[in-house]
C-alpha cells in the first residue's frame, strides 16, 4: 500500500497549542477547480474554528474567515454555542470561483481567495441550521433549517457521547411536535431570499443541488426515528414545487444477487449526486443482513445494490470521482486484520455498523453484474472519536489523489494519498 501524506496539520516544530485541522465536509468539495487549493477549516487562531486556504503547489496557508466565537451550536454539534459562533457544518465551496460560504452567530456570509468575508443575509430567529449546498453555476445557495424546537435541550444532562447528542429522539420530536425544516435558498451575489420551502414533520441536515438542475434539491430526514429504509433520501423540485421520496420498498433491484429487498427497516444515508445529476449513490445496511452500497438512476427511476462481505461491518462512506468510480474510509479488512478498539461513545448511534475502519480505499463497482472491486490505497488510522475525526475522503478534481481527515491520538489533521489510475 501507498503512504499517505501529510498536507495541513499541528506537527510543526515547537507548536505549542493542539488544534485540529479538517476538510470540508464530503458533500461538497474542498479543492477549487483547478485542484490549486485546498479550503480547510482549523482553530488554530483565536481558539475558534475558522477557514483556511492550503496552496498545494507553494504549502502557504492563509485564514480567509474571521470568527472569535468558538462554533455555533447545529447538526452534529449538538453542545455548541447557541447563535455564536462558526458553523462548522454549514462551510460549503463553489469551486469553480474560490468562494465559500457559511453560517456565523445569526449571518450567511461569504468569502473567498480575493474576497473579504461579507454578509449575505440575517437567520430568521429560532432556527438551527446543518449542512449548506451551493450550486453548480454558483448562482444559489440552499441553507437547511429546523426549527430551533428540534435541539432544545441541556447537553450536560439530556446528552449522550462524545457529541453530546440528545438523548430523546429528535425524528419523534419532530413528528410530535409538528416541527418543520425549510429549504431557504439564496442568491450568492445579493444575499436576497429567493424563496423558503417549508418542510413539515422531518428534520433536515443534508441538502445538494442538482448539479445540472438547480433547482432539484436532494434533501433528506435525519435520523428517522422509524422507516429509514424509504424515509432517508428525497428530491424537491422548486419548477413544480412538488418533492418524492427515492428510495421505496421493493424487489427486484439490480445487481443484487444476494436478493435482498429494498424494506422499510433498512438503514440508508449519505446520498450523493453525480457530476451529470442523473445518479445517486447511497449505502447502508440490509434490516437483519449486510452492508451495501446502491445507486439510483433518475431518468429509469432503477435501482441498484450491491450487498457487502457480512465481515465488511466497519462504517465508511462513499463518494466518488468523476467517472463515478468510488473511494470508501471504512467497511474494507484483510482477512487477518485485528481492527482497533475504540471507546467511541458515537457507535450507539443510529447507524448499525462500529466506526473502526482503517482504510482509504479505491472501489470500481459492476453494478450490473453486482460486484466491487476494492483497492485499499493507504491506511488512515483516524480513530474516528467525534464528526471532525472522520476521515471524509474526496477525490481531486483530476481523480489523480484522496483527500482526507484523520486523527491519530492527538489531533485532527489533513492528508492525502495518490491514486494510480
Amino acid at each position: 500500500m501507498q503512504q499517505r501524506i501529510l498536507i495541513s496539520g499541528s506537527d510543526a516544530i515547537g507548536q505549542e497549542r493542539k488544534f485540529d485541522t479538517q476538510l470540508l465536509y464530503f458533500t461538497c468539495s474542498s479543492l477549487s477547480a483547478d485542484d490549486r487549493y485546498l479550503y480547510l477549516m482549523s482553530d488554530r487562531d483565536f481558539a475558534s474554528p475558522n477557514v483556511f486556504v492550503h496552496d498545494l503547489h507553494t504549502g502557504e496557508e492563509r485564514r480567509i474567515t474571521d470568527n472569535r466565537c468558538g462554533t455555533l451550536k447545529s447538526y452534529v454539534y449538538f453542545d455548541q454555542t447557541p447563535g455564536h459562533g462558526l458553523g462548522k457544518a454549514s462551510v460549503c465551496l463553489d469551486p469553480q470561483r474560490n468562494r465559500v460560504f457559511y453560517v456565523q452567530d445569526d449571518k450567511v456570509m461569504t468569502a473567498g481567495l480575493n474576497e473579504a468575508p461579507r454578509v449575505l443575509n440575517t437567520l430568521p430567529a429560532d432556527r438551527v441550521t446543518a449542512f449548506t449546498h451551493v450550486s453548480a453555476c454558483g448562482r444559489y445557495l440552499c441553507v437547511p433549517m429546523t426549527d430551533a424546537r428540534i435541539l432544545d435541550y441541556d447537553p450536560a444532562t439530556e446528552g449522550a457521547g462524545l457529541d453530546r447528542r440528545p438523548t430523546y429522539n429528535i425524528d419523534g420530536r419532530a413528528q410530535r411536535e409538528h416541527l418543520n425544516s425549510y429549504l431557504c435558498v439564496y442568491d450568492t451575489a445579493s444575499g436576497a431570499l429567493l424563496y423558503e420551502k417549508r418542510i413539515p414533520h422531518c428534520w433536515i441536515t443534508h441538502v445538494q443541488f442538482n448539479p445540472q438542475n438547480p433547482d432539484l434539491i436532494m434533501y433528506n430526514n435525519e435520523w428517522p426515528e422509524t422507516n429509514c429504509g424509504i424515509r432517508r433520501i428525497w428530491l424537491y423540485d422548486h419548477s413544480t414545487d412538488s418533492y418524492v421520496q427515492v428510495r421505496t420498498m421493493g424487489d427486484g433491484t439490480l445487481g443484487n444477487p444476494a436478493g435482498y429487498p429494498r424494506r422499510a427497516e433498512d438503514w440508508v444515508c449519505h446520498e450523493m449526486w453525480s457530476d451529470d445529476g442523473r445518479i445517486i449513490i447511497y449505502h447502508g445496511g440490509y434490516a437483519d443482513g449486510p452492508a451495501m452500497v446502491g445507486r439510483y438512476s433518475l431518468d429509469t427511476r432503477q435501482f441498484w445494490e450491491i450487498a457487502l462481505p457480512a465481515d465488511y461491518n466497519a462504517y465508511g462512506h462513499f463518494t466518488m470521482d468523476h467517472a463515478q468510480v468510488l473511494c470508501c474510509d471504512g467497511y474494507f479488512k484483510f482477512p487477518d486484520d485485528v481492527k482497533p478498539v475504540f471507546d467511541n461513545s458515537t457507535d450507539n448511534g443510529p447507524d448499525p455498523h462500529k466506526k473502526d475502519g482503517e482504510y482509504i480505499s479505491r472501489v470500481v463497482p459492476d453494478w450490473e453484474h453486482g460486484t466491487l472491486q476494492w483497492i485499499p490505497l493507504c491506511k488512515h488510522r483516524s480513530d474516528w472519536l467525534g464528526q471532525d475525526a472522520h476521515p471524509h475522503p474526496i477525490y481531486s478534481h483530476r481523480g489523480d489523489k484522496i483527500f482526507f481527515n484523520a486523527r491519530n491520538e492527538r489531533d485532527v489533521k489533513v492528508y492525502c494519498v495518490e491514486v494510480e489510475q
